[in-house]
């Protein structure tokens, strides 16, 4: 069925304004002191091509995989070789196309956690720190309760206690990371609600939920970016860890801190391949993510970035 002529009428103003606001921030985007600044820093680029072939690895696993996850490819503990690039495991298991695999559980793992940390921790932060008083105190308190457990410590006990799986891997890491989103949160705010235009906001009557999440929060996006970019590194040490004790991924889904553990017991045989090569993709990955979240802190504070290139 055809579209009608007043809808599509409709519709092309609309269309219209979105282009041109996509266009205009584009523009915006590439004429930014932070964008030159990101051309010029070898450690941006470094970490933007690391974390592009992780994530290409992670959404293409079944294109680039050889073999499949559990699949039988050859005989046991198999050197590294054009026909198995990094070998095969004590089960006669591709390692590269188990690495590959991982690759999706890890990122996936590091990504929502982020995104639920992030989520809890700037929601309850930017309420902290617009209201102030009591509601600072109570959400402040909480944060220096969280962040007095060692957060490893704190996520073994919760696993031990509600059973090992994804989804009580990442709740059990959430209960901790949260707390630097809320404090970070907290502080743009405070300043933030100060500024004039927030002012001018609530002289007009603004209602307070528009003010924290049109206003401040907008506002505030610059060092939460760089806080989440250098979180997913974090979260997938943290998923490698709790999957080397056993309390994370559980088999037969891949994961790199599980094929680690597996390969503990080869390597006194002199077998290395099934614990370097996935070690060493675990160690390019958080780099990379590090190189990136570097340069990220560095061109979104101007002061940082004028101090390099005075």
């Amino acid at each position: 069925m055809s579209t009608p002529k007043k809808v599509r009428k409709a519709r092309a103003p609309i269309l219209g304004t979105a282009k041109r606001k996509g266009a205009r921030f584009f523009h915006k985007l590439v004429r930014s002191p932070a964008w030159t600044y990101l051309k010029r820093d070898e450690r941006a680029w470094a970490g933007f091509v690391l974390v592009a072939i992780i994530i290409g690895v992670a959404i293409f696993q079944d294109f680039i995989a050889p073999y499949g996850v559990n699949e039988r490819a050859g005989a046991a503990n198999t050197p590294p070789s054009s026909t198995y690039f990094f070998g095969t495991d004590s089960l006669g298991r591709d390692v590269f196309s188990r690495v590959v695999y991982g690759t999706r559980i890890s990122l996936g793992v590091g990504l929502l956690l982020v995104v639920i940390e992030a989520s809890i921790g700037v929601t309850l932060g930017i309420i902290a720190g617009y209201y102030g008083g009591k509601v600072d105190e109570l959400v402040m308190r909480l944060v220096d309760i969280v962040l007095a457990f060692p957060g490893l410590v704190l996520a073994v006990a919760f696993v031990g206690f509600f059973g090992t799986g994804i989804r009580n891997l990442v709740i059990a890491l959430a209960i901790t990371g949260w707390a630097s989103f809320a404090r970070v949160t907290r502080a743009q705010a405070l300043a933030i609600k100060e500024r004039v235009y927030v002012e001018s906001a609530r002289a007009i009557g603004e209602k307070d939920r528009t003010i924290m999440f049109k206003y401040i929060l907008p506002n505030s996006l610059s060092p939460l970016i760089v806080i989440a970019t250098m979180t997913i590194p974090a979260a997938i040490l943290l998923t490698a860890s709790m999957s080397y004790l056993g309390l994370g991924v559980q088999p037969p889904d891949p994961a790199w801190g599980q094929m680690l553990f597996e390969a503990t017991t080869p390597m006194k045989d002199g077998i290395w391949w099934p614990a370097v090569f996935p070690g060493v993709i675990l160690m390019v990955t958080v780099l990379g993510f590090n190189f990136l979240g570097d340069a990220l802190r560095d061109a979104l504070d101007p002061r940082l970035r004028e101090y390099k290139y005075v």
